[in-house]
């Protein structure tokens, strides 16, 4: 399983680049209190600018007080036999710039979000990132 690591935001493999650029939905997994997974569709956007990825959700959800005791995350995606996974850690936003930088994000891959009054950021710092050969060639 082809594995980049240290990611280096300015030389993206233009593969994964791409894929993370398609309109696929994502599962995002926490850790709930009891070190169980807690796995959620989502959509996620990376932001090599700012050199990290961008969830947007409601500050009340279970993902969001998992990510407040553990920040530890992953981000999948797949379409066939691509598939692509974030390992990182997360930080909840709820400042003006950090919301809308990630709706302008989410809005880019997918569509403009819904009005939501208790939206929040997450601000994933990407460690690494693991994909099958056909969005992340072995080096």
């Amino acid at each position: 399983m082809p594995v980049w690591q240290p990611v280096d935001w300015s030389a993206l493999p233009p593969a994964l680049a791409a894929f993370w650029t398609e309109r696929h939905l994502c599962t995002l997994s926490t850790l709930d209190r009891d070190g169980a997974p807690h796995a959620v569709a989502i959509g996620a956007a990376l932001d090599a600018e700012q050199q990290c990825a961008w969830v947007i959700t409601d500050g009340g959800s279970q993902k969001v007080a998992n990510l407040r005791r553990d920040g530890r995350l992953a981000v999948s995606q797949v379409d066939g036999a691509r598939w692509s996974t974030i390992i990182g850690t997360a930080e909840v936003l709820s400042d003006a710039a950090s919301i809308e930088r990630a709706c302008e994000r989410y809005a880019a891959r997918y569509r403009p979000p819904r009005v939501n009054p208790n939206r929040v950021a997450v601000r994933i710092a990407v460690q690494r990132f693991l994909g099958s050969s056909q969005v992340l060639p072995q080096a």
